[in-house]
């Protein structure tokens, strides 16, 4: 992925439409830091603490294993705004 797109993601939330303005009000979310999905971001608002503690694993063409491949992002100790990157998977 090129500089122009990655800043094309920034500010976008996983999921939802291109056409989307970005994060809607009332909800909750975390930035995906590293791998293929950095800077987006993933709304967690349905997710219990426990729940959005375990990480996540997340469907994504632009990662290693391309189209059907996924990205693991695990909770950032201590930080609940971010979820770092810790490998692909198929």
């Amino acid at each position: 992925m090129d500089r122009e797109e990655e800043q094309l993601l920034r500010g976008r939330v996983y999921g939802a439409d291109h056409d989307a303005p970005g994060p809607r009000p009332g909800r909750r979310y975390t930035e995906l830091v590293g791998g293929p999905l950095d800077g987006l971001l993933l709304d967690i608002t349905g997710l219990t603490r426990e729940e959005a503690g375990t990480g996540v694993v997340l469907a994504t063409e632009l990662g290693q294993f391309g189209a059907g491949g996924k990205a693991i992002y695990n909770p950032r100790t201590g930080d609940a705004d971010h979820f770092d990157w810790t490998g692909d998977t198929p």
